[in-house]
């Protein structure tokens, strides 16, 4: 990937990555509601000054739950970011058990846009890349 930093705190990494036009958010260590909103609004963010239409999102670094932001993600956010322009959304799991629950969780309030999960990045982008 040609990563170019957009984003750095300690709980989220947003780069641009210029040779597959897509936001790469690499999520990191224990997440809350507000860690979890906070990143999501930025990355919406972020998402509109670069004008892409691809998310590849990276929670193998998540270390806890965040499902009280569950339905938050699915009802409020997914849709912001599909009146945004999202059009694919490469969701890779944690490793941990109660992260990979709140992603899940996620999904079940989610339709658009078209979000499919991984347990390996490099079959994330391959699927991101023929998209």
């Amino acid at each position: 990937m040609f990563l170019r930093s957009l984003l750095q705190s300690p709980t989220i990494e947003i780069s641009f990555d210029h040779r597959n036009d897509w936001l790469y958010a690499e999520w990191i260590g224990d997440q809350d509601f507000d860690s979890v909103q906070q990143g999501c609004l930025q990355m919406l963010d972020l998402m509109k000054a670069e004008r892409c239409h691809k998310v590849l999102n990276d929670n193998r670094l998540v270390t806890s739950m965040w499902s009280d932001a569950a339905e938050w993600g699915g009802h409020v956010w997914f849709p912001a970011m599909k009146g945004a322009g999202l059009e694919y959304f490469a969701w890779v799991y944690s490793p941990n058990v109660f992260s990979r629950l709140s992603t899940d969780l996620t999904l079940q309030h989610t339709t658009q846009p078209v979000v499919l999960t991984f347990d390996n990045i490099d079959t994330a982008k391959a699927w991101l890349l023929q998209m």
